[in-house]
């Protein structure tokens, strides 16, 4: 399998585990509590927002590893700043956040595709 099509294919599953698991067990659960900022009706449709558009964002990246004659200096950069955020969240989260090694895996797969 070529490697880019690797790559955007996990930045696609990414984003739509993102998305849904995000919903599920991080944003619904904020916005049931009714101690926060997030009691606001603006704060909790900018936070929603925000977390499915970075899932959105995710297969816009995929689609720029993926496109057919995007300049492999692009795709370097995309695959780069996966693998950065990947090993970021390795070392922020001391390896517990569970989504570390498919960041890096996704940008790794972009590096390699472009080489």
């Amino acid at each position: 399998m070529n490697w880019l099509w690797a790559s955007a294919a996990v930045m696609v599953l990414t984003a739509a585990i993102h998305s849904y698991f995000g919903e599920k067990r991080l944003i619904a659960p904020l916005l049931a509590q009714d101690k926060t900022v997030l009691t606001q009706p603006l704060a909790r449709k900018v936070i929603r927002f925000a977390w499915h558009f970075t899932s959105l964002l995710m297969i816009v990246c995929a689609a720029v590893v993926a496109w057919p004659g995007t300049p492999d200096q692009l795709v370097l950069l995309t695959g780069g700043a996966w693998l950065a955020v990947g090993l970021f969240d390795a070392v922020y989260t001391r390896g517990q956040h569970i989504g570390w090694p498919v960041l890096s895996a996704a940008g790794l797969f972009a590096i390699l595709g472009a080489w």
